[in-house]
């Protein structure tokens, strides 16, 4: 049976069963992903994942269930066991069904260009981005891994108080880490990045960043350890951004894990600091015209001139704090419980280029990638040590190739202390992107 007429049959059986308000949510994704090693395929899957969530109140309070199957058998199924969960729920404030919005904006989120391209298409680009790696730099060896992802998805959420919404998105993505290898050393560069556009990847473009991002790491000199200004560059500024979004979760901040609990109204950062959270970017990876909840998605900007503007709602934290939801409610999965999370969320970009900041520098450390994200900072407290690769700079330009470093921080700290920020916004394979961030001071250790 097709959805509609599954989710009919499931209401129908719901009700008889003393559901009043039901939801259903259904999600279905196909993946391809190919990876290649001198010449050869070496990883090539292809999967397809869907399913269904049914969300319904029963006795006043909201069961849930999820299934794989939509046959016949799934329908009772999925009733009996919302029933059975729901009289377990012990919430301080009741979910309930949304009627919906009264607009939805559209957004253009799935490419049918991108869906014409073939297999053997995909495969080709490969290969030629991989001639080119070799062909740049004798010094060469190998890759650690080199792999081209697509995806497509489709949603829809239906319910008993008439709403009907359903949206299809699509993207390409590569993954690239280039091996080096001079003498004893041994470096690796790294490329990723993800659209919608099959003909942004261009192979020689390609080949030269991830091969030069492994070169310029040869060589690495000794610095002095101290604390230094900071350059991050728009992957490293990104990839920090992404660890601590969590921090604009209202859902945290209402339990006790985000330290800007109740600082709405107030400066949490410098004054040239704006963050925002767009579900409309049609290169977006989290674009949406509504939220798992069904309610319309918005631009909405969190942190204004330093000053934080809101955190991010679902219904059941927006009820809690008395304000409305941003439309920030998200399933990870069908089979996900809902929660709250960023569609794509930035730092807005000025006009000063990467190197007019590294100019702004007398003596400072450019930062180009960091590692230990997961393990090296705090969400709760923003503490941070990590690794870290990058460059000294003197006299407003780069001298050398810094070793291995470990920088030191806080991140709620950072956030007053941006200096400068870039023009050059990237949200490489994440729907957390950031121009390059000039930062006062950091504790940096060489080793």
């Amino acid at each position: 049976m097709n959805i509609q007429q599954f989710q009919e049959k499931l209401f129908e059986i719901g009700e008889q069963h003393g559901f009043t308000d039901m939801e259903f949510y259904f999600e279905r994704k196909e993946k391809f992903k190919c990876g290649l090693f001198k010449g050869e395929i070496d990883t090539y899957e292809t999967s397809e994942i869907a399913g269904g969530s049914f969300r319904g109140l029963y006795d006043g309070k909201m069961g849930y269930a999820f299934t794989e199957n939509l046959d016949e058998s799934s329908l009772l199924y999925l009733v009996e066991n919302a029933k059975e969960n729901a009289q377990f729920i012990e919430a301080e404030i009741q979910e309930d069904i949304f009627e919906g919005s009264k607009t939805y904006q559209e957004g253009n989120y799935y490419s049918t260009e991108l869906a014409k391209v073939t297999v053997p298409e995909k495969i080709e680009l490969l290969k030629e981005i991989e001639k080119h790696i070799y062909a740049y730099d004798d010094r060469v060896t190998g890759t650690n891994y080199f792999i081209l992802e697509s995806a497509e998805s489709t949603r829809s959420l239906m319910n008993t108080k008439g709403l009907s919404l359903d949206e299809r998105q699509n993207y390409i993505g590569m993954f690239i880490s280039v091996v080096v290898k001079q003498g004893d050393e041994t470096k690796t560069g790294a490329y990723a990045k993800a659209t919608k556009d099959f003909s942004a990847f261009v192979p020689k473009e390609i080949a030269k960043y991830a091969v030069e991002e492994a070169l310029a790491k040869l060589n690495a000199q000794t610095a002095e350890s101290k604390h230094y200004p900071v350059l991050l560059r728009n992957d490293a500024a990104g990839d920090l951004f992404e660890t601590f979004s969590e921090i604009f979760s209202a859902e945290n901040a209402q339990m006790g894990r985000s330290l800007l609990s109740g600082k709405e109204g107030e400066m949490i950062a410098a004054s040239s600091l704006q963050l925002i959270d767009n579900p409309f970017l049609e290169e977006g990876l989290l674009s949406r015209s509504f939220d798992s909840e069904g309610v319309a998605t918005m631009k909405k900007t969190i942190v204004q001139d330093g000053k934080l503007v809101t955190l991010l709602h679902n219904r059941k934290t927006a009820g809690k704090a008395g304000v409305e939801s941003t439309g920030n409610a998200y399933k990870g999965s069908y089979k996900g419980s809902l929660t709250v999370s960023p569609t794509n969320l930035y730092v807005e970009p000025s006009n000063q280029s990467f190197e007019e900041l590294v100019a702004m520098m007398d003596e400072g450390i450019v930062i180009t990638d960091l590692a230990g994200l997961h393990s090296g900072a705090d969400t709760v407290s923003g503490d941070f040590s990590l690794a870290a690769n990058g460059f000294l700079v003197k006299d407003g330009k780069i001298q050398k190739t810094v070793k291995q470093m470990t920088i030191a921080g806080n991140f709620f700290e950072l956030l007053k202390n941006i200096k400068a920020t870039g023009s050059d916004l990237e949200f490489s394979m994440s729907n957390v992107g950031s121009p390059s961030l000039l930062i006062k001071e950091l504790a940096v250790t060489v080793e």
